[in-house]
Order: structure tokens, then sequence, then C-alpha cells
């Protein structure tokens, strides 16, 4: 009998548990690691930050989830990983020990590198978490009853810019509702080199794209930009040229602002030599296994990926939620081999799929694989994206709240697309 343990219960863990689950030996154990009670769908917290969804509508209690799929669960969150001894040591005091552990942890939020960032010591909102988009509701409606200049975008070093887009459409589709557009502007500040780069250098015409979407809404930006202060109602950013150099810095007003921070490792892996690079990201091969301790695997924003290249302000790369999905694919084939005495055959694709609704319509990104050069290099926008930003929402909760892995139709969908989420695929496990 093998334990499997699992840290994480959100994009990328409670998938990988419900996908481990299958490929898994009658006998042996699975045990889900968590820090909160509950899963939240995070792609919807832009909608909740609005008010246009409750937290309520967008998470699902896992203990339950779990225990009908004879999981073992925990809330107790993970306090230090002991891989040299096949430990985790959890929240509360307790240790699991493990044949083979999955990170899936999501990323440390790393407000505190710029003074004054983040919704707790700060004066900025996030959308990063949903705890983070309630209050950002809140503070939502004081702002429209005394509305002002807004300032939206994410810091350097941050690597998922696709909810700063997407907040930034959605608050102006908010207040053109409220009609109160007109008095307030909005500024995109972004460590980009160029709206639309997204960390993936593009894709498709994505730079156009943003372009027109924001002169068309009247929405400014400032690029290659490195947030230095933030006080409670300015923002001090440097402008950095194309060779790296500040080349003018200003004191931004805002009333209301919204900044996605830079991603590093959690705590409870941090500094483990051979398990995590400098910034505590996992290493892993190209089967989600790291080389110095192949009993553990990663998926999802914890797993290392280098930049697509240099750029004037530091940018990461996404991790999207089909990439995530693939990982985890990939993940549970592979451990499922091995604990049939196999060795790992599967490779995540690393596509990138992304819908990125503005409240009204949106804008789809289709990039295989993620990182350039690729066979499939596509975007696209219209109202039909809104819709389907919307029905995703529905769909991926419901596949959750059943317990679903992926389904025949969506793995022959997007094959007829020539979107495959292995490069080789192995049937179920016996």
């Amino acid at each position: 009998m093998a334990h499997i343990v699992i840290v994480g219960a959100g994009l990328g863990g409670l998938p990988m548990a419900f996908e481990m689950k299958e490929q898994m030996r009658p006998s042996d154990r699975l045990t889900v690691v968590s820090n909160t009670p509950h899963f939240h769908f995070v792609p919807s917290n832009p909608w909740v930050a609005v008010g246009w969804r409750r937290q309520a509508e967008i998470e699902l209690a896992l203990a339950p989830l779990l225990a009908r799929r004879g999981i073992e669960f925990t809330e107790a969150g993970a306090a230090r990983v002991h891989a040299a001894e096949n430990r985790l040591e959890l929240g509360d005091g307790s240790t699991l020990d493990y044949d083979f552990l999955i990170l899936a942890t999501g990323p440390d939020l790393a407000f505190d590198e710029i003074e004054g960032l983040g919704p707790h010591d700060g004066f900025t909102q996030s959308v990063c978490h949903v705890d983070h988009a309630v209050r950002a509701e809140r503070a939502w409606r004081d702002f429209v009853r005394e509305p002002g200049p807004v300032i939206v975008g994410a810091v350097q070093g941050a690597s998922c810019f696709g909810p700063a887009y997407e907040f930034a459409r959605i608050m102006d589709t908010d207040l053109r509702r409220r009609k109160i557009r007109d008095r307030v502007p909005i500024t995109f500040v972004t460590s980009e080199p160029y709206i639309g780069h997204m960390g993936l250098d593009g894709v498709g015409d994505s730079k156009g794209l943003m372009e027109s979407e924001f002169r068309s809404h009247d929405i400014k930006w400032i690029t290659s930009a490195r947030v230095t202060k933030v006080a409670a109602k300015t923002m001090t950013i440097e402008r950095v040229d194309a060779e790296g150099a500040v080349s003018g810095q200003e004191e931004l007003p805002f009333s209301f602002s919204m900044m996605l921070p830079a991603f590093r490792g959690i705590r409870a892996i941090a500094g483990i030599e051979g398990l995590v690079n400098p910034r505590g990201f996992v290493i892993v091969d190209k089967h989600q296994r790291n080389p110095a301790f192949p009993n553990i695997f990663a998926v999802g924003v914890c797993v290392a990926i280098a930049p697509v290249g240099k750029t004037p302000v530091p940018v990461g790369v996404p991790k999207t939620g089909y990439m995530i999905e693939s990982m985890v694919t990939a993940t549970a084939h592979n451990i499922g081999r091995l604990l049939r005495g196999e060795d790992p055959e599967s490779e995540a694709t690393w596509h990138a799929i992304c819908l990125a609704d503005f409240g009204d319509k949106g804008l789809a990104f289709a990039a295989a694989p993620q990182l350039a050069p690729r066979n499939l290099n596509w975007a696209s926008g219209g109202r039909w994206v809104h819709w389907a930003k919307i029905a995703f929402e529905k769909y991926f909760l419901f596949k959750l709240k059943y317990g679903l892995s992926e389904p025949f139709w969506e793995r022959h969908i997007l094959s007829a697309l020539g979107i495959r989420r292995l490069r080789n695929r192995p049937g179920k496990a016996a």
C-alpha cells in the first residue's frame, strides 16, 4: 500500500485528487492537505470584486466532496516539507508520512516586496484570492459613491496578467452601467513591455486587440513600469526604457486600485535545496517529477518555468488553467505507472487556452504550446467570449462537484481543434 499526499485543493489540487484516485490501486491511500475548507473558482474573482458574483456561488465544501470518493482530507495546511524524510509537517503540529507527494500549492503572494501594496497592510486591492475579492467589493461599493481615478495592473515580477486585463474592462463596464464612467479616469500600469504581452510575448494579435480595446474604452496605459511605493492615495512608479534604465519617476493619484503582485513559492518548501529554485518554485522534469526527490511531483502555479525572454522589467510566465489540467493528467498517469513498477511516460503539453471576460464581451486566446514557437497562435474576441466564460464557470464547478476528470466529449472536442492534453495518452490504469 502506498500513501499519496496532495498539498493544495485549488485549480490544480482538487482535479489532481480526482484523477489520482482513478489511477491508484485499491489498496492505496490518498490524502488532500489544504489550508482552507473550501475550493474557490479563482477565475470568477473579478466578478466577485464588483458584486456580480457572491462568494458562495463560486465555492465548494471540500470535506464532503472528497469523503464521498474515499479521499482523506485535512484543512490543517502544510507547515514544512521534510523531503529527505518523506514527511509532511502540518500546521497543527501533526505529521503525515508519504510515499508520493504532489505539490499543488499555488503561490505565496508577495505583497510585502513593495511598500504599501496589497489589501491587508497596504492600499491596493487584489483578485488573487476570493477573500481579497470580497474585500475589494466592499471597497468598490465605497468607491462608486465617491468616484475618482483608478489604477489597475500588475507589478514587476508578476506572472498572471489576464485577471488585470479582465478587471480593467469589468470595472469599465460596471461604471458605464452606473452612468459614472465619465467621472473615473482609468490607467493600466504594468511591468509588461507592451500591452497584450501577458508574460508570453503575446498570443496572436493580442497586442493590437488589447490596445484597440483600451483605446475604444478610454483606458490609458503605462508599460515597462516598476512600482516602488504605494501610499493611501498615490502610487509611485518608475518608467524603465528598453535598456533597463530608469527614464523617469512619477506619482499617480488613485481613489481605487487593484494591482496583481509577484508570486513566489510557499514557505513550507522555501529554501529546500534541489526541490525549489531561488524564488521558491518547484523544479520538475518533463514528467512533472522533481529530479532531486523523485517521489515528489508538482503541478500548477508552484512549478518553476523560465521567463520567455529578457524584458526591461521582470515579467513571469503564467500557468493557465488548461496547462494546469495537462500537468495534472500527466502526473496522475505517471504516479499510476510507478505504483505498478513501471516508468513514467506521460508529458504535459503545456498549451494555453484563455477566456478573458470584459463584462459585455471579451477576448479568447489559444497557444499551442504556450511558449513560442507555436503550432497554434490565435486570438479573437466578441460577445461570445463573455458567455463562454460564464458557461465554463458553471461547467467546471459541476465537473468538480461530481468528481469528474476529463470527460470523453471534452477530450475529443479539443482533439478536433488540434489541442491535446498529453504528448502520449496511456489508457486508464487497471
